[in-house]
């Protein structure tokens, strides 16, 4: 019987019709986080750009940001100085929060800053943006039509800002899903999990010495132990 229904034509629609749910809800999910993300950075930059504007602050203030929010944030890799300084061009460059939260957000943060290292025209970057989400393109693909001249061989001024998705299956979808700034953002890695599982364990671990009292010693953690040569007396 359940082979029947798993070849049935019925069945095969429901499957995937399914599975195209899933692939959206994940692309929508991680257009989500991305656009938060990319929020973050340009409000981070916009506040850079205005203290050093409105107080004088010169450029040592970024070295400062860079150092504070990285012992903060330890998890997270997108507070170097470079990237900070990406953010502060970013937020130059974008004053409209309307068109970050509808074109630039839905785009992955590593796609805006080859649009700030190639592109210098604002409405060539825009347009360039609102393709990548139209045709799905990954990065090398986004520098790639930069580089041939798409925009200045069939550009045309970009009018509609409405907010549209990337087709599930492109790989710029594959690209927002997978994005290592996304992950980092929500210090969801595995790299980060297995930290936390030795933190914790760790820290029990050094209660656990406390109480057997003298004669035991927590010598650190990740210490090669190997076979070590006897000491002649």
């Amino acid at each position: 019987m359940a082979d029947l229904i798993s070849n049935s034509k019925s069945y095969q629609d429901l499957l995937a019709r399914l599975k195209s749910q899933i692939r959206t809800a994940q692309v929508r999910a991680a257009v989500a986080v991305n656009r938060e993300l990319v929020m973050l950075y340009w409000g981070i930059g916009k506040e850079i750009l205005q203290r050093q504007a409105g107080e004088g602050w010169g450029s040592k203030v970024v070295d400062r940001l860079a150092k504070d929010l990285r012992s903060e944030f330890p998890d997270m890799s997108g507070f170097s100085r470079t990237n900070l300084l990406y953010m502060r061009a970013f937020a130059e460059t974008w004053p409209d929060e309307s068109i970050v939260q509808q074109v630039v957000g839905q785009i992955p943060w590593g796609h805006n800053v080859r649009l700030l290292d190639l592109v210098k025209d604002r409405e060539e970057r825009l347009w360039y943006a609102q393709a990548a989400i139209e045709n799905g393109w990954s990065r090398n693909v986004l520098v790639l039509q930069i580089e041939s001249g798409l925009y200045r061989r069939q550009g045309k001024a970009v009018t509609n800002f409405q907010a549209t998705l990337p087709k599930p299956q492109s790989d710029l979808a594959q690209q927002l899903i997978k994005d290592p700034y996304n992950f980092d953002f929500l210090t969801l890695t595995t790299e980060a999990q297995e930290r936390d599982l030795e933190r914790g364990l760790l820290q029990h671990l050094r209660h656990f010495l406390i109480e057997l009292g003298t004669g035991f010693a927590f010598v650190g953690s990740q210490v090669p132990v190997g076979h070590q040569n006897p000491v002649s007396p």
